[in-house]
């Protein structure tokens, strides 16, 4: 039984395809920000710290109807504009959703003393169980862009076959599955621009919860990291108990975890990613309930189309709600898993996994 609806093709607006352009765009091209209304619950983590979950809740949510979670990437919070729209598109077809403020991150960046990474699956499996505490019944499907789409396939790898009845599926948009591919692919031509932008937005978090939290562990460097490796090097490898950066992307990227994934999958990469690679899923061994389907254009998280086809022209918020609400009864079901599927009829220089 298939479960995940076909995704029709992304056409991107003329003069737009590009990769870079396309990540550009979806980040800064103007789009109405929904006002904020969402109830706030905490989610204590077995170390300690606490994360933040804004609770969206429409009139016409019912007990037991299912539940979204939502988790931002790196840099992101619950505010970024790609998840705040995506949940007033899924509250205004009545499914109540959760977005979450990541370890350390948003308004709950006072809540944590231990920094974020992108292995941390026991934080999404926590707010996972505080959903499903608040919310019995219900069904969740969970919704995951860039570094945090690597900590939930990584969670849902680690699980195996012991992922709790109440997770539906789970949707990962331009994962980095494999991290140490996508910091190497940082430094590569024009990459560079994010890998600085990356670096000042990591430095910039580090001081200001260090100037709320006089309890945590000071970062003494010698010099200011101008890059991501040398920041997960010189920073979130040794405050996370890593011994470096190599051995941080080897613990947390989510690769290894994928032929272990039993909850239903979809995996949504474009060929065109310039900080994702597409050539790391074809290194990947997937298991069948794992869906991989790669757009031949969409950037990074990008995916702004040609008008007509969506209300707002964000392909990729109206495919979430699609996939969500075209959901049938709650079911766990393998999925046949298909080959590497591209919407736009054309061939990528892409192998099947055997």
């Amino acid at each position: 039984m298939q479960l995940f609806r076909e995704l029709p093709p992304f056409r991107p607006i003329r003069f737009f395809r590009n990769g870079h352009m396309q990540t550009i765009l979806g980040a800064y091209c103007p789009a109405r920000t929904p006002r904020y209304t969402a109830v706030r619950h905490e989610t204590k983590l077995n170390d300690g710290d606490r994360v933040l979950l804004h609770d969206d809740l429409p009139a016409s949510w019912n007990p037991g109807d299912p539940v979204v979670l939502l988790v931002h990437g790196l840099s992101g919070s619950h505010a970024s504009p790609y998840v705040g729209r995506t949940a007033a598109k899924l509250n205004a077809r009545g499914i109540r959703t959760f977005r979450m403020d990541l370890r350390g991150c948003g308004a709950g960046r006072n809540l944590a003393v231990r920094p974020l990474h992108a292995g941390r699956s026991e934080d999404a499996a926590a707010a996972l169980a505080t959903i499903a505490s608040l919310c019995p019944g219900s069904p969740i499907d969970a919704v995951a862009f860039s570094m945090g789409a690597n900590i939930l396939l990584k969670m849902a790898g680690e699980m195996d076959a012991n992922a709790p009845e109440y997770v539906r599926t789970i949707i990962a948009v331009a994962p980095p599955v494999d991290l140490a591919i996508t910091c190497q692919n940082l430094s590569i031509g024009w990459n560079a621009m994010y890998d600085r932008s990356f670096v000042r937005a990591l430095l910039r978090h580090i001081e200001n919860r260090h100037d709320e939290l006089p309890n945590a562990e000071p970062i003494r460097l010698s010099r200011r990291p101008r890059r991501v490796y040398e920041f997960d090097d010189w920073v979130t490898a040794p405050l996370s108990g890593f011994a470096g950066a190599d051995d941080y992307y080897t613990q947390a990227s989510s690769a290894p975890y994928l032929p272990n994934i039993h909850v239903p999958t979809l995996i949504l990469a474009a060929a065109d990613d310039p900080l994702v690679p597409v050539r790391m899923f074809e290194q990947c061994s997937l298991s069948p309930s794992v869906e991989l389907h790669v757009t031949e254009y969409g950037g990074h998280v990008g995916y702004v189309g040609i008008a007509g086809c969506d209300p707002d022209r964000r392909w990729l918020e109206w495919r979430i709600v699609e996939q969500v609400t075209g959901l049938g009864s709650y079911q766990r079901t393998p999925l046949r898993r298909r080959p590497w599927s591209v919407t736009d009829d054309t061939s990528l220089p892409l192998r099947n996994n055997p």
